[in-house]
């Protein structure tokens, strides 16, 4: 039997990731399985830089990593390339993510963030799919196979309230929509974002891949609120 741990939004908040790494670590005991972290690891919080580095850095035999692409690794991206301007990212909590690169300047720049990490981004996927879900970091056409999913939507998309479906037969699993209720779970889909670079509460959705639906439990870190 092998498992996958979704790890939402974490936006800075490198002490998070580390005390839910550590916990999948434990959870999993050893068995294989699959890591996916929904985006959204950068601004607001205070170790964006740091996030980053973990993830590039994961190693383990047991428990393989699949990082995905959020908005806010798209904006990063996008004015680090000249595709966008830096006031808007900075309107989303890019202060926090220069600061972490050491930048002190006024008017700060984005030249200071580190090429290998604006690489790691580039390539970072939309979608991960296995035989019972569709994890992302917003949300997905349900009339679009998954790998075809517009970017846009894999990235921006918020569910209207009442929304329950998920993709076909799949289970959809996200992040992207903060709710400090989180974990917000339908028939069709679960919401994992609980706003945890302010709340200090970070919500992990543990499925068995080999069981359709929902996760068969939710592992919960908490740590300082932001």
């Amino acid at each position: 039997m092998t498992r996958t741990y979704a790890i939402p939004d974490l936006h800075g908040r490198l002490d998070l990731l580390n005390m839910a790494l550590e916990m999948i670590v434990e959870h999993s005991a050893g068995r294989r399985g699959t890591i996916v972290t929904l985006g959204d690891y950068v601004d607001r919080g205070p170790d964006s830089r740091g996030v980053i580095e973990r993830l590039l850095g994961w190693n383990s035999s047991a428990l393989s990593l699949v990082a995905l692409k959020g908005n806010h690794e798209a904006m990063m991206w996008e004015v680090c390339n000249h595709l966008a301007e830096l006031p808007e990212w900075i309107r989303n909590g890019a202060d926090a993510t220069l600061a972490s690169y050491g930048e002190p300047g006024d008017p700060p720049s984005a030249k200071v963030v580190s090429p290998a990490h604006i690489d790691w981004i580039a390539d970072l996927p939309l979608v991960h799919v296995d035989d019972h879900r569709l994890f992302v970091h917003a949300g997905v056409d349900p009339e679009v196979p998954p790998d075809r999913q517009n970017e846009r939507t894999a990235l921006w998309m918020r569910y209207p309230k009442g929304h329950k479906k998920g993709h076909g037969r799949r289970h959809v699993v996200h992040g992207h929509l903060a709710d400090p209720a989180a974990p917000r779970v339908t028939a069709g889909r679960t919401n994992l974002d609980g706003m945890a670079w302010k709340t200090g509460r970070l919500v992990v959705g543990v499925f068995e891949d080999d069981r359709p639906g929902g996760a068969s439990e939710f592992l919960e870190v908490i740590g300082t609120p932001g």
